[in-house]
């Protein structure tokens, strides 16, 4: 025997006005989802970013005239997880004496290198580097022997830096990562040369 639904189910008819209500209801809701969406899809995209980069700003005159104070730069926190550190990268870091700063620095040598600066000079193994980007030659002297994981780095303003001449080498384990680009101000848009010092004939 068939189910008669007329006889069974009631029927209920919406009104204008309640149909109107029901339609704003389902619009709310839609626009809710829609914001809760967005709001989800950033935070995804914020944590993204922030997992394979960092924003810093510049404070003080040690890289210049590469960088300037209160530059803002943007910094690769995967660039040595795939590969490694060269003579001439700029980096950002966690300052061994009190990790809650964060400097900003080029390499000069790597881990095992010996590294001497003499007569205005920096060699690196015996062999003297082209540094186009420094301000003017160091005025100190010294001779230092790169420790396993770390990094010897020194700022381009040789004279006004506080860097690894002072207090040693960088632990590879307080690298933040390779800096990139200034993002601001917008008249300073643009790259961060890192180019790989050449080794001039001793």
């Amino acid at each position: 025997m068939e189910n008669d639904l007329s006889e069974n189910t009631p029927l209920v008819e919406l009104s204008p006005e309640q149909e109107g209500e029901a339609k704003k209801d389902s619009g709310t809701g839609r626009f809710l989802l829609d914001i809760l969406e967005t709001v989800v899809l950033s935070l995804l995209l914020f944590l993204a970013i922030n997992a394979i980069s960092a924003r810093i700003r510049v404070d003080g005159y040690s890289m210049e005239p590469t960088l300037l104070n209160g530059e803002f730069v943007i910094v690769n926190k995967m660039a040595y997880t795939f590969g490694e550190p060269r003579i001439g990268d700029v980096i950002v870091f966690h300052y061994p004496r009190d990790p809650e700063q964060e400097y900003i620095k080029r390499v000069i040598g790597l881990a095992g290198d010996t590294v001497n600066i003499s007569n205005g000079q920096v060699l690196v193994n015996g062999n003297l580097i082209d540094e186009p980007y420094i301000s003017a030659p160091p005025r100190y002297e010294s001779e230092w022997l790169v420790p396993p994981d770390s990094l010897f780095v020194l700022g381009d303003n040789r004279n006004n830096s506080s860097d690894s001449h002072n207090w040693g080498p960088v632990p590879m384990k307080n690298v933040i990562g390779k800096a990139l680009f200034v993002y601001w101000p917008p008249e300073q848009w643009g790259l961060i040369e890192h180019p790989i010092a050449a080794s001039a004939a001793p």
